[in-house]
């Protein structure tokens, strides 16, 4: 099982405070530092103000060495394709090949409004075409030129440049990163994770649809002829982990969380209790879990799992 530290970083934190968690996750043997792509708080004031997932990821770049580095997920309404085709090829090769992209079609009205962002009423058309886009640039060979006409977005005569270090994990003979592509609806999300996702993500699920959406992943791999187990699957959940009962209402309290809520929804409890909750997850087909860390100043959150949890489930 990998685990990966998830971060939420608009309700509150400094570059440097997601660098102190990126450099901990790193120390500590996580699989992996993701961040969400938000530029507005959901509840509270947000301060110091957001910070971009792109240019944090940049700096994370360069200044980590072992650990992936992603967004679960970027949204598609925040930057043309080809823009985000440079951006995560260029912090590719900043990293020397860590990075994933995680892509969707956006949700969050008031964060566009907020800051002078379209906000389509129909997004799916969009998120479809900018997979098509950033990998297809990525994947046209050097010294050819792509072209895309396409409902909402047109490239003519792109030299399709910078190229991302790593290869396609659909196609290895060409330039790509991993990308995730994840939601809970029954047919289009499916679809376009059998189609161009190496990653498969379910967020805050409810626990008991875990399987049915595995299934229906597997089935739109089948229906294009791709092997349903060249696809990770992975789930986003709550982190609220402690030593003992008292430890984890002080952290779920700290978060604002119900304890009880908490150790119901996600990967909450003592050590022996999530070990259990992953051991249930990894039997649905779940080889991946990112805990969703509010608490960035917690780092001793950070070191119990590690310590306690890690060695269980490696």
């Amino acid at each position: 099982m990998d685990l990966r530290i998830f971060t939420e970083p608009q309700q509150g934190a400094s570059y440097d405070d997601l660098l102190t968690v990126a450099k901990a996750t790193e120390d500590l043997g996580f699989d992996a530092f993701f961040r969400s792509d938000h530029y507005l708080a959901m509840g509270g004031d947000g301060l110091p103000g957001p910070t971009d997932a792109w240019t944090t990821l940049a700096g994370l770049a360069r200044e980590t060495s072992r650990i992936k580095l992603g967004t679960l997920v970027t949204s598609a309404t925040f930057r043309h394709p080809g823009v985000l085709a440079i951006q995560v090829a260029q912090v590719d090769q900043m990293s020397g090949g860590r990075v994933e992209l995680g892509l969707g079609a956006g949700w969050f009205a008031e964060e566009h409004a907020a800051y002078g962002i379209p906000f389509p009423a129909k997004r799916f058309g969009p998120l479809t075409e900018q997979l098509e886009v950033i990998t297809g640039l990525w994947a046209a060979p050097v010294g050819e030129r792509f072209s895309y006409d396409g409902e909402h977005y047109t490239l003519a005569n792109s030299p399709a440049l910078p190229k991302p270090v790593q290869t396609s994990p659909l196609d290895p003979s060409k330039a790509g990163v991993p990308v995730i592509v994840g939601g809970l609806g029954p047919k289009k999300t499916p679809a376009l994770a059998a189609g161009f996702a190496a990653e498969f993500n379910l967020s805050f699920p409810p626990l008991d649809q875990i399987g049915e959406k595995l299934d229906g992943v597997r089935d739109a791999c089948r229906e294009i002829g791709r092997d349903p187990e060249s696809i990770t699957m992975s789930t986003a959940l709550v982190l609220v982990a402690g030593r003992d009962d008292a430890e984890v209402d002080r952290r779920a309290a700290a978060i604002g969380r119900d304890p009880q809520e908490v150790r119901g929804v996600g990967i909450a409890g003592t050590p022996t209790a999530i070990v259990d909750r992953l051991g249930s997850l990894a039997e649905l087909g779940i080889s991946r879990v990112y805990l969703q860390v509010l608490d960035l100043h917690d780092l001793d959150h950070l070191e119990l799992v590690a310590s306690q949890v890690m060695p269980q489930v490696g």
